[in-house]
């Protein structure tokens, strides 16, 4: 007998080995047919598994459908091997490597004697949806590894053949088909191609084999796939989205920045852009100043022999820019932490002194890969809000809350609502003792229970010398951007021997608390700049108001009132060109400034202004002072 547990407690008996498609069908002929696999055992050891596979002992079994996350794998990954099988019915000299799922769907790379065109890419998915419709059962069989190598071989497929080559001798390997295709893979896969009908191919890009740059460049084709056809439009929509508010696309559009090939990573900012960024750094500025923080600043170059003291050297040397002057080595920061623990080291420090909290708008440079770069959300040189509390084990509790209740009422001021707090604990593979870490560990989760958040673990992801808190929020399109983090260090202090002295007389290693709330200025402003869809709110606006006038009988008028707003500290031009209103008021739209102030003569008589709001709002004529009021409320409220 197998005795089956289901995930309503309930059990089902059956007389011999059973098959997880068996079992669904003992549970109705509508799970039998919704079900895509199976997920075998509980808790760590539960593993997804095909319907068509055989439990022969006693165990837990959840039937997988459309409907659950484990589900959409599924199908993204059958949908992979439709996509090679396709490629190998049109191109059939084409040769298959790897196809693995990724977010939100899939890629397969192929090597092929000519590059796919966009026509190929549109005959390739119809060519899917037409063996998807033919409803072919997907089997499953094993072979021994140099069986499957000779067996790959034969079919021309040398580069299936080197994977499978590459496995230790003596083992099996387990191969999928469906129809004429078969692919080497571990699977599990869906029953019959017929589950899988909502996809869409997006791009070909290169790709080398394996990833090394001395290997052949292959076609990796993406695409991506969904339980329903309404998943499939909302994600594409999303996309479409997405695309309107690229950073990079409306930072040309804008005028906002620019990337230049003669520095790679590196980011120049123009005027409007530039005042964004002010924005940005003086909220933060006054954020640090009302809540304890020191402002600092520390050195570019510091010594090899500090990075090696602190593990820097042995753990990130690739990623670090160097050099050397009279014989000695220096290299680039990539972070701030130690400088700001040599000048927590200047004096003698008390346990009165502590918490003692330094920020600061810290530029540091890491040597990225060149594929690694993406706009401004990914540079080599970048400047962090980057803070260190220095505190006794006993106030890392205090100092936790304080921090998220801070991070929440930023994010809101930026405009993010939604975030997901998530605790990495402790790693296999890591300093002091369980006590230190049971404290650092329930300080974090006590932090996030009294400001009322809710958390995951992380289990096991934490640095060898603390946990942390991981702050992600969500932006408008529910795409995640993990910004934030607090995390408990009781190693750096120590490695370099920074101390303060106890209320007993003692000399004692503070803790220490790397904290950042927008992290990388550039990320955060890419972040921002998609939020909003370039159409910045008032305070973080680079130009706020536009006066424009309807003759040039109006230019003085129109002149002096800009002068005015802007020394009322508001970022306001003037547009005294010869050209038509309505040219004027649309060019100034595309730059999606929150108000457009119109002037003609009557206007000018009055003493007022006609006034548009962004999105096209005709807000009417407006006495100055009523507009002054207007505006320096949204400023002052962040609207």
């Amino acid at each position: 007998m197998v005795s089956i547990q289901l995930p309503d407690g309930s059990r089902r008996e059956f007389p011999g080995p059973v098959t997880v498609q068996e079992v669904a069908a003992s549970i109705g002929a509508g799970l039998a047919k919704a079900a895509l696999g199976g997920r075998v055992g509980q808790g760590d050891s539960a593993r997804l598994v095909d319907a068509g596979y055989r439990i022969e002992d006693d165990t837990s079994l959840a039937i997988v459908t459309e409907k659950d996350p484990d589900g959409l794998e599924l199908i993204r990954h059958s949908t992979a091997h439709l996509l090679a099988y396709a490629v190998k019915e049109l191109f059939p000299e084409a040769q298959v490597t790897i196809g693995p799922t990724i977010d939100n769907g899939f890629y397969y790379d192929f090597s092929y004697k000519r590059p796919f065109t966009p026509e190929d890419l549109a005959a390739i998915e119809a060519k899917m949806s037409e063996l998807a419709k033919k409803d072919e059962k997907v089997e499953r069989r094993v072979l021994p590894r140099d069986e499957a190598v000779a067996h790959f071989k034969a079919m021309g497929e040398h580069y299936k053949a080197e994977i499978i080559a590459s496995i230790p001798a003596g083992e099996d390997v387990s191969l999928y088909r469906e129809g004429g295709f078969e692919d080497l893979c571990r699977g599990p896969h869906v029953p019959s191609t017929g589950k899988l009908k909502h996809f869409k191919l997006m791009k070909v890009a290169g790709a080398y084999w394996r990833g090394d740059h001395r290997n052949e460049m292959l076609q990796r084709i993406y695409g991506t796939a969904w339980a329903t056809k309404e998943d499939l439009q909302q994600h594409l929509h999303r996309l479409e989205e997405a695309e309107k508010r690229d950073h990079r696309k409306l930072g040309r559009e804008l005028d906002l920045f620019h990337l230049d090939e003669h520095a790679p990573g590196l980011v120049f900012w123009h005027p409007k852009g530039w005042a964004l960024w002010q924005q940005v750094e003086q909220y933060m500025r006054a954020v640090y100043r009302d809540n304890g923080y020191l402002e600092v600043k520390g050195p570019q170059l510091l010594d090899q022999g500090l990075w090696e003291k602190t593990g820097h050297w042995d753990k990130y040397r690739e990623n670090m820019f160097v050099t050397e002057s009279e014989k000695r080595d220096y290299a680039l920061k990539p972070m701030n932490c130690p400088g700001h623990i040599l000048i927590f080291k200047q004096g003698i420090k008390s346990y009165r002194d502590l918490p003692l909290r330094y920020g600061e708008f810290g530029q540091c440079h890491r040597n990225e890969p060149t594929g690694g770069l993406h706009g401004i959300m990914r540079v080599r040189g970048f400047t962090q809000d980057d803070g260190h509390v220095f505190c006794t084990e006993e106030q890392i509790l205090e100092e936790c809350v304080a921090y998220t209740a801070l991070l929440q009422k930023v994010y809101r001021d930026f405009g993010f609502s939604d975030i997901v707090y998530k605790i990495a604990t402790r790693p296999a593979a890591r300093i002091g003792t369980d006590a230190v870490w049971d404290q650092a560990e329930e300080a974090l989760m006590e932090s996030l229970r009294r400001s009322g958040c809710k958390f995951e673990i992380a289990a096991g992801d934490g640095a060898f010398y603390g946990p942390k808190i991981e702050y992600t929020l969500e932006d408008a399109l529910g795409r995640p951007w993990q910004c934030g983090t607090m995390q408990v260090d009781f190693s750096m202090a120590e490695r370099l021997d920074a101390e303060y002295v106890t209320e007993s007389g003692e000399r004692r290693n503070p803790v220490m608390l790397h904290r950042a709330i927008v992290g990388s200025f550039e990320r955060f402003i890419g972040i921002l700049i998609e939020q909003h869809a370039g159409a910045l709110p008032a305070w973080l606006a680079p130009v706020q108001v536009a006066v424009l006038t309807i003759t040039e009988a109006q230019a003085d008028y129109a002149a002096a009132l800009a002068k005015t707003l802007q020394k009322q500290g508001v970022r306001a031009v003037s547009d005294l060109r010869n050209e038509k209103i309505t040219y004027k008021i649309r060019e100034h739209s595309m730059q999606k400034l929150p108000y457009i102030l119109v002037v003609g003569d009557k206007e000018k008589a009055a003493g007022a202004v006609a006034v548009r709001a962004r999105g096209n709002q005709d807000l009417g004529v407006m006495p100055l002072d009523a507009f002054f009021q207007r505006i320096a409320s949204d400023i002052a409220h962040k609207a």
